[in-house]
């Protein structure tokens, strides 16, 4: 080592620290030119990094050049002559002249004059991982012992911060995908979340493209959903227009192309590869997309499409094409399961609505027809007679089954439509129709607490009115049929944001679980999820319990009008 003197003790343990400080290679590598070149006089500077057979150029920096300077240069260097020396012998090489080394091709058209060399390995891990060139010391001199030193140091101080830096941006790495990874299940969490909460297929729809969107950063998700020959606009998220209902042929579109081949596709140009006008699904302004198919059980569902990234200058990522495809085998799933409920949900309502007419049919046939039926032979057989008195007590006769006849029209015509809601608000509806129930001989007890106009309380929506009475009316109905009870308890109550309704009688009980169809139950719970709400059951020896969740009271308030009552 050279004299105190010719040793840049400070500025070496400054550059030094900024090395070890930087958690960036390209930040390292700028600070490494920067000091090598300041510490050791030398007019030029550069590292070229080898690829990992040591055999190509992976990369290469210097300083000292202009930019003019470095395009009438062209091609980089290739690591041959003096520069293959250091590629085949890793170890520091100080020359005088580098056109006096042997193995020198001489410098090619353009590149400034270069003579006195130093060249050195920067090592990490005990392997070669670039080489560092400095050239042409000022005043023409030759670099000396403690240049090389210098430089030595700068190079292993070098190495140890690329191998931090490197280390940590690939922890940074791992940490972003495991963050897109919890993204990915959170997100899948969530709509399988929906499915079990809300099974609608346009609310699940709804939220499958906004998780999306979230999940790979897009200006704007939509997802279009098979429909025979074509795939149609089914919901969108983010900067996107409204083309729910807008329809392309799946054998003359990307989109169609992508579903039927089953492989996702990123697409740089939307203008020349997908097939249709951007403005046509509601994204005017996008460039890029990222279309994925949705598949369940090997069928094509539909095609989730991302439209731009929200960072404009980074295009979707061979990761963001395998995430959101995780993502879309669970929307595809959620889809199906979906339109299986609602397919359920529609057999369900339309038994329910044919064991309803049906048990309208036996109540006319079995009364009202048997009623009339039997008024007309007692009728035909007092015309026969000739007996004026035989013909007034037959009239009287008529005129009674003629009464019990209207009376049984009157309450299946009350079950189609309560004539008790026409006249009355909800409650005095159901304590009337609570009152014809005890006919039965039901001891019915009662807590209604639901809006009443003549308190100024106002009064349910219409639709919300019917729901509640009929569930209450179908309850009531089932446990005079079926439960033998004695005693019943009937309340429901109305805030400003739900409707509840419990009904518990003291009858023999169920099993919930396999007995409900027979026991009317598929159409209450079925008139319970129309209007948005659930229905729990507890049954055992002592006795049932009905319990109905409905959202929205939706209050209006009655005014009387020329007599009549109308909602305002």
């Amino acid at each position: 080592m050279s004299g105190a003197d010719d040793f840049p003790i400070r500025g070496l343990l400054d550059a030094g620290r900024r090395l070890v400080a930087g958690l960036d290679t390209r930040t390292i590598i700028d600070r490494l030119l920067a000091a090598a070149r300041e510490l050791t006089g030398a007019q030029y500077a550069a590292l070229r990094v080898l690829d990992e057979r040591r055999a190509e150029v992976a990369q290469f920096f210097a300083v000292g050049v202009d930019e003019a300077t470095r395009k009438a240069i062209g091609e980089l260097p290739r690591g041959g002559g003096v520069l293959g020396v250091l590629t085949a012998e890793p170890r520091p090489l100080r020359l005088r002249d580098v056109g006096e080394h042997p193995l020198s091709y001489g410098f090619p058209q353009g590149h400034p004059l270069m003579r006195s060399f130093l060249g050195l390995p920067v090592m990490i891990r005990g392997q070669a991982w670039a080489d560092l060139y400095l050239a042409e010391k000022q005043d023409g001199a030759e670099f000396t012992d403690a240049d090389q030193e210098t430089a030595v140091l700068l190079a292993e101080w070098a190495g140890a911060a690329i191998e931090n830096a490197r280390l940590y941006e690939g922890s940074e790495r791992r940490r972003v995908q495991l963050e897109r990874v919890v993204r990915g299940l959170e997100a899948t969490r969530d709509i399988a979340i929906a499915i079990g909460d809300v099974p609608d297929l346009e609310r699940v729809l709804e939220l499958i493209v906004k998780r999306g969107r979230a999940l790979v950063d897009a200006h704007a998700v939509l997802i279009m959903i098979r429909d025979d020959s074509d795939l149609v606009v089914a919901a969108s998220a983010g900067y996107a227009s409204d083309a729910r209902g807008f329809r392309l042929p799946i054998a003359e579109s990307t989109p169609g192309q992508v579903l039927e081949r089953g492989r996702p596709e990123r697409i740089g140009d939307i203008a020349s590869w997908l097939g249709i006008a951007a403005s046509e699904l509601g994204v005017s302004d996008a460039h890029t997309a990222l279309l994925v198919p949705m598949l369940h059980r090997g069928t094509g569902v539909g095609v989730l499409a991302a439209f731009d990234r929200e960072n404009e200058d980074a295009a979707f990522s061979e990761a963001d094409e395998q995430l959101l495809q995780t993502f879309a085998a669970s929307a595809a799933n959620a889809v199906a399961i979906a339109r299986s409920v609602e397919a359920d949900r529609l057999r369900s309502s339309m038994a329910a609505a044919d064991a309803q007419r049906a048990r309208w049919a036996r109540e006319l046939h079995d009364e009202t027809l048997q009623t009339f039926g039997g008024l007309r032979v007692q009728l035909s057989g007092a015309l026969r007679r000739a007996d004026p008195t035989q013909h007034e007590a037959a009239i009287r006769e008529a005129v009674q089954e003629t009464e019990r006849g209207i009376e049984a029209l009157r309450a299946i015509i009350s079950e189609l439509r309560p004539a008790a809601l026409d006249e009355l608000v909800l409650k005095p509806a159901i304590e009337a129709l609570v009152q014809r129930s005890r006919r039965d001989g039901l001891e019915i007890a009662t807590r209604l607490e639901l809006p009443d106009s003549q308190t100024g309380g106002g009064v349910l929506d219409p639709e919300l009115e019917n729901t509640v009475y009929r569930l209450i009316q179908e309850a009531l109905t089932n446990i005079v049929k079926h439960a033998h009870a004695s005693s019943v308890n009937v309340t429901a109550i109305a805030s400003n944001e739900h409707v509840t309704i419990e009904i518990e009688d003291d009858g023999v009980g169920f099993d919930a679980q396999a007995r409900t169809e027979g026991f009317g139950l598929a159409g209450m719970r079925e008139r319970a999820y129309l209007a948005g709400g659930t229905l729990t059951i507890d049954s055992g020896e002592q006795g049932s319990v009905l319990q109905f969740a409905l959202p929205g009271s939706h209050r209006r308030e009655r005014r009387h009008s020329g007599g009549k009552q109308s909602l305002s």
